[in-house]
């Protein structure tokens, strides 16, 4: 079973052969898990939300019709069931890292430069570095949900524009438009706590 595709895992699934969706589940459950986790910031919520996105997954598998792959749909249920527990449990009180968008001076000129997080940087290369990798973790868990649910997917899941489109379920303007807010406000936090100008 281990070496089917997806696509033939998912069709002996809706024919009753479980074993074909627990291939499915030993596949996935540990990125699934990952991305939960990531999202959520709680093991036991990780948990929760695993055990959500499978039995979604499962209850609604007649209903998936292939036009992305059965990954990105599961991708895409995980990460809706984590955003409707934050939802639901409001646990996350802290500031938005919207004031941490640039800003410019009367000339056009960038009033705050940030060497941390580059232009052209990723959460996930950073990440790596002792004390700095827990300033980007606390400062990706800040970001408004519409912004870091897509840092998470693009940046550290090193998803394509177009599997976290849909994923999402929005355009991918909406996403690298996102993301590039993200970063800014990232880029922006980060060279706060390093002292950036002003």
């Amino acid at each position: 079973m281990t070496a089917a595709t997806d696509e033939a895992l998912v069709q002996a699934a809706r024919s009753g052969d479980e074993g074909a969706f627990d291939a499915l589940v030993r596949r996935y459950q540990d990125k699934v898990y990952g991305l939960a986790l990531r999202l959520s910031g709680n093991p036991s919520d990780a948990e929760e939300i695993l055990q959500d996105a499978f039995l979604k997954a499962y209850q609604h598998l007649a209903e998936f019709r292939g036009d992305a792959s059965f990954s990105t749909w599961l991708f895409r249920i995980a990460t809706n069931a984590a955003l409707m527990l934050r939802r639901a449990r409001r646990q996350r009180a802290t500031e938005s890292l919207e004031q941490y968008l640039p800003r410019f001076r009367d000339d056009g000129r960038l009033a705050r430069f940030d060497l941390v997080y580059g232009r052209a940087g990723r959460v996930e290369e950073t990440m790596e570095r002792g004390e700095l990798a827990r300033q980007i973790k606390e400062a990706v868990e800040r970001l408004p949900d519409d912004y870091r649910v897509v840092v998470e997917l693009r940046d550290i899941e090193e998803l394509s524009t177009d599997e976290t489109a849909e994923i999402l379920g929005v355009s991918r303007e909406i996403v690298s438009t996102r993301l590039h807010r993200a970063r800014l406000m990232l880029r922006g936090f980060l060279g706060h706590l390093a002292g950036g100008e002003e």
